[in-house]
């Protein structure tokens, strides 16, 4: 019995020191709860964008180059077929939802919805910071993840449980590193003013006429205001200043020259 008490003694500091620090990641990782599901509600019941019934655009006539059917200059079609509707520039029309969305980037069965125009900002910050929450579920579990090479009697917890943890830390550092990938092809994607659809039709590398540059193009998903970046919401200005973020009007390079 005595020779246990010490090692008693100490395990015992060290859970006192744990419940110390307990509050404080209490809150961080409520935070970041509460941050995912905000993200997550309004990708969900945010509408990525519909074309307006019988949609027409005076350019149409006019030779505007964002009507150009020209595969190089990356314009869709003018006109749905199943929709029965105009259809105007970046604009797709999905098999799941069966309705033409405003620059569409894809369905995504996650949040059961579509990914377009208008709900692509919550799409990106819902990644990240479900991202930031499995790295801090990774970094919580790799003591329990270390303990679980080191000799049984230097473990402070019963073998199921490390080995419960163990899973649990290799399934996090998984999903962080997936989510990390999906993250880099969606900066990609953003900084080049492009969406998943856009890359794969394009089939050659050409002038992409929408690249503004990398500042320009994130305002064009972000918004202007920088306090607004890092939230599901967009300021009244930004929605009001920007065309992209209603999804039927995009600048073009030669605007931009302009």
């Amino acid at each position: 019995m005595g020779p246990h008490a010490p090692r008693r003694g100490s395990s015992r500091g060290r859970c006192c020191r744990r419940d110390r620090r307990l509050p404080h990641t209490r809150i961080l990782f409520l935070l970041q709860l509460a941050m995912i599901l905000w993200c997550y509600l309004m990708v969900v019941f945010t509408d990525p964008g519909a074309v307006p019934e019988n949609w027409r655009h005076d350019a149409e006539d006019s030779g505007n180059p964002l009507f150009s059917s020209s595969e190089e200059q990356g314009s869709a079609p003018k006109y749905c077929s199943r929709c029965q509707n105009g259809k105007p520039p970046r604009c797709h029309h999905c098999s799941v939802c069966n309705r033409c969305v405003l620059k569409m980037d894809h369905h995504c069965i996650w949040v059961v919805n579509c990914v377009g125009a208008r709900n692509y900002k919550y799409f990106l910050l819902f990644l990240v910071y479900t991202f930031i929450e499995t790295v801090l579920d990774t970094l919580v579990l790799l003591p329990n993840f270390i303990e679980f090479f080191q000799d049984e009697s230097r473990r402070s917890s019963s073998p199921g449980d490390i080995a419960i943890l163990f899973l649990a830390f290799v399934l996090n550092l998984a999903f962080a590193l997936s989510l990390l990938c999906f993250i880099g092809m969606h900066t990609s994607l953003v900084t080049h003013n492009t969406t998943s659809i856009e890359v794969y039709e394009r089939k050659k590398s050409v002038s992409w006429k929408y690249d503004l540059g990398w500042k320009r193009n994130l305002e064009q998903v972000f918004g202007t205001k920088k306090l607004f970046w890092f939230v599901p919401m967009y300021s009244t200005e930004d929605l009001h200043n920007i065309p992209a973020l209603q999804g039927l009007e995009f600048p073009t390079r030669s605007d931009a020259i302009v």
